[in-house]
């Protein structure tokens, strides 16, 4: 089988400026409250995905979203109520099924209550049992009953439920390596009867830890059928000669094996098809191009359902920017939050770990889309410099502002990169500065909240930010951020919601 490893939808990668048609990510499709549009959204990508040859997708994401500070899900999460996330779940996954394609819900039995992110080292979640099936193994639970394919197991310990379900020694296994969760909570607790395969050994929470070579043999014991090396071929090989040197000392048993390999056999079986169907069907570039623009035109009018008016003040028409307006686009020195969502192909990144391109091309595109509208337009980047403890804005920044008769500050996960908030209330105060002299015009001051919506919240809770207009995209793709200016111009209307709830 052939897989790709979704990020909620994001196939495309968030940071490739060329690559336009990717479909709305798990957080914008939840704010819709269309279970039936994620479902259409689903089966749009599994059709592009059939005719490239893939028939299995690490999708849906099943985590529940239930701490805001987690750092890496976030927007991959449909939200964060536990049924809301389980009917989207299943939605996406009955969309990837319809259109011949393997689903697989991750990353049991859930990531979305950890503050650490399992690429970088090994999160620690204390619920026990009770709280679990409150929560986190909600919509795993719904997916099981419903017949999901396949489940990936996270790189998360849970020494409470580990104690509990008392089949490992070390109560600080990862769930990935754990017999306890894969045998025990999900095979006959859960009665899950598909594939079990993990997430990536190659991520620091095994790699750093355990070693990718005895993971690959401790997550076989514990009852994966496959287990997910992702990059490099001399990982892949040293994993396959552990995994041969176990089979031989007796440690993975044959008949583990005959069983695994049935139940490989039979998503096989389900998805693949026959290599004669695959080879005598003639590739047609016709039907991919007309494909392709069908799924665009269908995101495109997603993304204008999803993309939400978190604030606002009365009046609609106070809010927008008119055409003829100077405007200031202000977007947040791109970081690498998250390497393997914001970068996985290290193309922000240099070969030393700096940042590569201190925009990024989804935000010059932004400004682009921006420009279109309003021909006297400017386009800064804000970093970590702007807010520097007893410093203040640049002259040139300042001037910026106060020249413009708009401000559009675009703020990406501030509610993890504080100082983005602190150049925010720098702009705000100079602007309100401005405005006590009544020679000086009018400036407005629009926020976007280019990924997750608890940016929202912490423009609330300060007296120099609060009253200012949020929109929120829940995602920073080129698509997302090119439909957020249609709507700061008013061009189509967007509901004020909850922000994922």
């Amino acid at each position: 089988m052939l897989v790709l490893n979704c990020k909620c939808f994001l196939t495309l990668i968030f940071s490739k400026s060329s690559l336009s048609d990717c479909s709305p990510g798990a957080m914008a499709l939840g704010v819709t409250e269309s279970p039936e549009v994620a479902q259409k959204v689903a089966f749009s990508t599994g059709r592009e995905m059939r005719l490239a040859g893939i028939n299995w997708a690490y999708s849906p994401v099943a985590d529940v979203n239930s701490d805001p500070r987690n750092p890496v899900i976030g927007v991959r999460s449909y939200g964060e109520d536990p049924k809301s996330v389980a009917s989207f779940v299943q939605a996406v996954s009955d969309g990837l099924v319809s259109a011949g394609i393997a689903s697989c819900a991750k990353h049991f039995p859930g990531h979305g209550d950890t503050h650490v992110d399992s690429h970088l080292a090994l999160p620690v979640i204390t619920k026990d049992f009770v709280k679990l099936e409150e929560t986190e193994l909600v919509p795993f639970r719904f997916a099981i009953t419903n017949g999901i394919p396949s489940i990936m197991t996270g790189h998360m310990a849970l020494p409470s439920l580990i104690t509990a379900l008392g089949a490992d020694s070390d109560i600080n296994i990862p769930a990935s390596l754990s017999k306890g969760v894969t045998k025990t909570l999900l095979r006959e607790k859960l009665g899950f009867k598909g594939v079990v395969v993990t997430d990536c050994l190659e991520m620091n929470a095994i790699s750093e830890g355990y070693g990718i070579g005895p993971g690959a043999v401790m997550a076989l014991r514990a009852g994966a059928d496959i287990v997910m090396i992702c990059h490099l071929m001399e990982r892949q090989l040293a994993a396959l000669e552990a995994t041969y040197a176990s089979i031989e000392k007796g440690e993975i048993g044959l008949d583990f094996l005959h069983t695994s390999g049935e139940r490989i056999r039979s998503m096989k079986d389900a998805f693949c098809g026959r290599w004669e169907d695959v080879l005598e069907k003639p590739f047609s570039i016709e039907e991919i191009s007309n494909l392709k623009k069908e799924n665009t035109l269908f995101s495109k009018q997603v993304y204008a359902l999803s993309i939400r008016w978190l604030s606002r003040p009365k009046g609609d028409r106070e809010l927008y920017i008119s055409a003829h307006s100077d405007v200031l686009v202000l977007t947040p020195q791109v970081e690498s939050i998250n390497a393997a969502v914001d970068d996985p192909q290290d193309l922000i990144r240099t070969a030393n770990g700096s940042i590569r391109n201190t925009a990024g091309p989804s935000y010059i595109a932004f400004a682009t889309a921006i420009a279109r509208r309003a021909p006297f337009s400017t386009h800064i980047v804000y970093s970590p410099l702007d807010a520097v403890e007893g410093s203040s804005l640049s002259e040139t920044l300042t001037k910026s502002i106060l020249s413009a008769h708009a401000v559009v500050f675009t703020t990406r996960n501030a509610h993890q990169a504080s100082w983005q908030m602190v150049v925010l209330r720098r702009v705000a105060d100079a602007i309100r500065v401005a405005s006590q002299d009544e020679r000086n015009k009018a400036i407005k001051l629009i926020v976007v909240a280019s990924c997750a919506p608890y940016d929202h919240s912490l423009l609330a809770s300060d007296d120099r930010t609060k009253d200012l207009p949020c929109l929120c995209t829940y995602e920073f793709t080129k698509p997302a951020l090119e439909e957020a200016a249609a709507k700061i111009y008013g061009e189509e209307l967007a509901s004020q919601r909850r922000p994922s709830k």
